[in-house]
């Protein structure tokens, strides 16, 4: 099952491994670089069916770090579509995570004084979010979106999502999770408001209805869209895995075709139960009780592991990071372990066993 294709709208992924978007703050400009092109094109060539390009801002404001990819402008469109050719011509398929970090933006990358806020007279920027709540001590407190605020920032994913199809990514996925804006909004421990925006489950979970249906709207029929959640904020008075399934149902119906099921980010102080598989459990309630393709991910690490999680039909997809991270080539040896016939490149055919 882990090598079978699976067909999401117009596209098809040659296995059900993929790679989980990942930040890489090295982007000048917001701008995609060689670093990207051979960061990307290794999991290509190593055999992935989907590889996810990491959180791309929909606005400037909106970048986590000042070395964030962005897809905010025009300019930015061409060098992410040069490693999209490259990802494309290895047999994978393509997919951009769209991004706006709200009152998690600007701090500096994580190997820069751990990833500290970087402050307005620092060279940060204002950041905003929900409601007048920082993230923690010593973050900025954002300035909470008025509704023409809200309007910009539904019509900047939308637009985002119209420069990745001109990029010739194939699928893109709207990040609503780790408590960047999105997921702020869907939290009560971040969401304050007391508008149309906040409040009960329907006013909390409109921003991302509204930004999915954007996107939805800017892109092809046949073309894939993906949402990123957090299953659950790990924190009493959160968001839950109850909630995750019913705005799955409501996604479905928005015309999204993979839910991807990660958990936590929001609040500091979260205690979040990390062993390996810990989040399968949110992507198979997903696929099960809402009706939408899911994808796991979370400390998935061994072939049989995530044989087991695609032939058990826990979720329909295997997303990975840390573990693509160590070995690029995961995909291959898995293809080995399991018996299965894996997506060598021509120029490795000599070292398949």
């Amino acid at each position: 099952m882990l090598f079978s294709p699976l067909a999401l709208r117009g596209v098809t992924l040659r296995n059900r491994i993929g790679v989980s978007p990942m930040c890489q703050y090295s982007a000048v400009g917001g701008r995609a670089g060689e670093w990207h092109l051979v960061h990307y094109g290794g999991f290509a060539k190593g055999g992935a069916g989907l590889v996810i390009f990491e959180a791309s801002a929909v606005e400037a404001r909106g970048r986590i770090s000042p070395a964030d990819l962005g897809i905010w402008e025009d300019g930015q469109v061409e060098p992410l579509a040069r490693v999209v050719r490259f990802v494309e011509s290895q047999g994978a398929v393509p997919a951009l995570q769209l991004a706006h970090a709200g009152r998690k933006a600007s701090v500096q990358a994580p190997w820069e004084q751990g990833g500290a806020p970087l402050l307005p007279a620092a060279g940060g920027w204002a950041v905003v979010g929900p409601s007048e709540v920082p993230f923690a001590d010593g973050h900025s407190t954002p300035a909470a979106l008025d509704e023409a605020g809200l309007r910009g920032v539904v019509a900047a994913f939308g637009a985002g999502a119209k420069r990745a199809v001109a990029a010739g990514f194939k699928a893109v996925e709207v990040h609503s999770a780790h408590g960047y804006l999105l997921h702020q909004f869907l939290s009560p421990l971040s969401n304050r408001r007391n508008d149309g925006y906040g409040g009960d489950f329907a006013g909390r979970t409109r921003l991302v209805r509204e930004v999915v249906s954007a996107v939805r709207a800017a892109v092809p029929d046949s073309m894939p869209v993906l949402v990123r959640v957090s299953a659950t904020d790990w924190a009493e008075g959160g968001w839950t895995p109850d909630e995750t399934v019913e705005l799955a149902r409501g996604l479905r119906g928005l015309g999204v075709d993979l839910v991807d099921c990660s958990s936590g980010g929001l609040v500091p102080y979260a205690k979040v139960p990390a062993a390996p598989g810990y989040q399968v459990p949110f992507a198979e309630r997903v696929r099960r009780e809402a009706g939408v393709a899911s994808a796991a991910v979370g400390l998935i690490t061994a072939p049989a592991q995530a044989e087991a999680i695609v032939s058990g039909g826990q979720a329909d997809l295997v997303l990975m990071a840390r573990e693509l991270l160590r070995d690029p080539h995961f995909p291959l040896r898995a293809a080995v372990a399991l018996k299965a016939d894996g997506p060598w490149p021509r120029q490795y055919l000599r070292a398949k066993p």
